[in-house]
């Protein structure tokens, strides 16, 4: 057989090997797939964004992949982390750790959203997104948490080492939408409460978390996709709601439900960041500008940005989604004092709320 025909064999072989390789690793790390009754959102096999707007297909994520123009990104290794937090606060104090996991100190309860502390937001930690700051708050340094909100089960804000970290030092309950439960019950984790949206669990008397929708996907690995739901989760409370977005993106008739049924709102956490190409992310990650006008629909009062500054997931970079949050307060009219931009390990709390 000619050297050059051998060759071309063996790197077909090689070839096959990968694939294969590939498929095996994305069948392997694909999570359980909730099975009920179809709803207006859930089609009996998948869940469905309400508006239309899905998830770009597999050739819109090559041409993306192949194109990419991406924002610069600079490692952060000696960033000073926070002051610890307080062990409770009696009325709303937040803390921004990195992403979107935040401390929310609620009337005396401590949530946690969407924890990140691992180096990578991937199923393997030598490849995928690498951190490039390192989180706000030690995790050493966290009060004791009483609840922990999942907003959906992509990498970036459902991480298995920290939440079985969480579940080790501290072992909270766990908010999930429909179908994440029986992925956490794989971690070893059995508080976990599945909500779809729109239902709610109580936390004490005064105080009740509530699914809400979101406009996003899910999945781990090759055989889930749209296997479980995504969320966002409001904290109702006497003396104002406070919401979470988790990730989404814009559907102003979604937006103006959750603000009609749970509004308004005294604080907001608000996606900014993972944007660009806009024709790429917009069906599922909120612009600033975008932002702004969920800020706007859900008539809240205080709204915090989030999803920015820890982990390169699209092309704008570490710093062009602050900056056109500033532009875009500017052009709708919005104080700016009425959107925060906190540092990482900052907490504050709500004066007059």
């Amino acid at each position: 057989m000619p050297l050059i025909k051998k060759i071309m064999l063996w790197i077909l072989a090689a070839v096959v090997v990968f694939v294969l390789f590939g498929i095996g690793v994305g069948v392997y790390i694909s999570g359980p797939k909730y099975a009920g009754p179809a709803t207006d959102h859930y089609d009996g096999k998948k869940f469905l964004n309400t508006s239309g707007q899905n998830a770009q297909s597999l050739g819109s994520v090559l041409k993306w992949a192949t194109n990419r123009d991406k924002g610069p990104w600079e490692e952060i290794k000696d960033a000073q982390y926070g002051e610890a937090p307080p062990k409770k606060a009696n009325s709303i104090r937040v803390t921004f750790i990195n992403h979107s996991t935040f401390l929310l100190q609620v009337d005396g309860i401590n949530i946690l959203t969407d924890p990140v502390y691992s180096q990578r937001t991937s199923p393997f930690q030598w490849a995928g997104p690498k951190r490039m700051r390192p989180p706000g708050i030690r995790f050493e340094d966290l009060p004791p948490i009483d609840y922990v909100i999942i907003s959906h089960n992509h990498y970036d804000h459902l991480d298995d080492a920290t939440v079985k970290r969480l579940k080790k030092e501290h072992d909270p309950a766990f908010i999930t939408p429909l179908g994440v439960g029986a992925y956490m019950e794989t971690l070893g984790i059995q508080d976990i409460t599945d909500l779809d949206w729109w239902q709610s669990h109580r936390v004490n008397d005064s105080i009740e978390i509530v699914s809400v929708p979101a406009q996003h996907f899910s999945g781990r690995g090759m055989l889930d996709r749209d296997a479980t739901l995504w969320a966002g989760y409001v904290i109702r409370r006497p003396n104002g709601n406070v919401y979470f977005a988790g990730d989404t993106g814009y559907d102003k008739d979604m937006f103006t439900e959750i603000g009609d049924k749970a509004g308004p709102f005294a604080l907001s956490l608000i996606p900014i960041g993972a944007y660009l190409p806009q024709w790429f992310m917009s069906p599922i990650h909120t612009s600033p500008a975008e932002a702004v006008k969920v800020h706007r629909d859900i008539r809240s009062k205080q709204s915090i940005a989030i999803h920015y500054g820890t982990f390169p997931l699209a092309d704008d970079g570490q710093t062009r989604p602050i900056e056109d949050l500033e532009k875009a307060l500017e052009e709708q009219n919005v104080p700016r004092e009425e959107f925060w931009v906190m540092q990482e390990g900052e907490g504050r709390s709500l004066v007059n709320e």
